[in-house]
């Protein structure tokens, strides 16, 4: 676990979905679109599909040890990334669920006044455009790095090495945010970064009073990061 050294964190690097905001029914709305996808690159029925990504994500996690993305799943099974996210810009609507909480963009408003801040996301470049604008987080990070920029998704060293040279930092200078440890937070984590896994807007609005309590104390805090199964 990471501990928080408030004198060396520069800047803040933020997963999207899941973290800067939590919506369960457009999480569903991801999966299913995903599912439709795989019916028509396997021809087979909408619950067929289904079925087949299940039993693909289990397996592919028992051989790997870490819980498998949505985008792995699509590749196994004969899809490839690029049309996916294609399919996912067509198909998903995220303005019919997401919700702006202003208590998110005040939050990070603050954060930018001593921290650089990214966002470091498994999305395509068009729909985080789009929730972004919607819940009014244009304007408070510095960059976004989306799976356009390479076609790879998370988790890889190789990604999180790239986002660490381009936005100037070191390991220990970057405080990686997301709301899946496997996806978002080992590989960071293993190349020495601090993390803070947060799964709900409570965890997320914590974070600032941490990095707070932080830097008006000598002693490291370590951060609240709650042991939970992945989904």
């Amino acid at each position: 676990m990471s501990q928080f050294m408030p004198a060396e964190i520069r800047g803040i690097v933020f997963d999207l979905d899941g973290t800067l905001y939590v919506c369960k029914r457009f999480a569903a709305e991801i999966q299913n679109a995903s599912v439709e996808y795989i019916a028509g690159v396997m021809q087979i029925s909408l619950d067929e599909a289904g079925v087949e990504m299940a039993a693909t994500r289990q397996k592919l996690s028992q051989e790997s040890g870490i819980t498998q993305t949505i985008s792995a799943v699509c590749t196994t099974l004969g899809g490839n990334v690029q049309d996916l996210h294609r399919f996912f810009e067509q198909k998903l609507r995220p303005e019919a669920f997401l919700v702006r909480d202003e208590r998110v963009t005040a939050m990070l408003e603050r954060l930018a006044e001593n921290y650089s801040l990214y966002i470091y996301t498994n999305n395509n470049r068009v729909l985080t455009a789009r929730i972004m604008d919607y819940l009014g987080l244009d304007g408070l990070v510095r960059d976004v790095f989306t799976i356009n920029d390479s076609w790879r998704g998370k988790p890889d060293e190789g990604l999180v090495r790239g986002v660490l040279g381009k936005i100037g930092l070191a390991a220990n200078e970057a405080l990686f945010v997301g709301d899946r440890y496997d996806v978002d937070l080992r590989v960071p984590e293993q190349l020495g970064c601090p993390v803070y896994l947060s799964r709900t807007l409570e965890q997320l609005l914590r974070l600032e009073a941490l990095l707070i309590k932080s830097t008006s104390s000598d002693t490291p805090v370590v951060p609240a990061y709650p042991q939970v199964a992945q989904s």
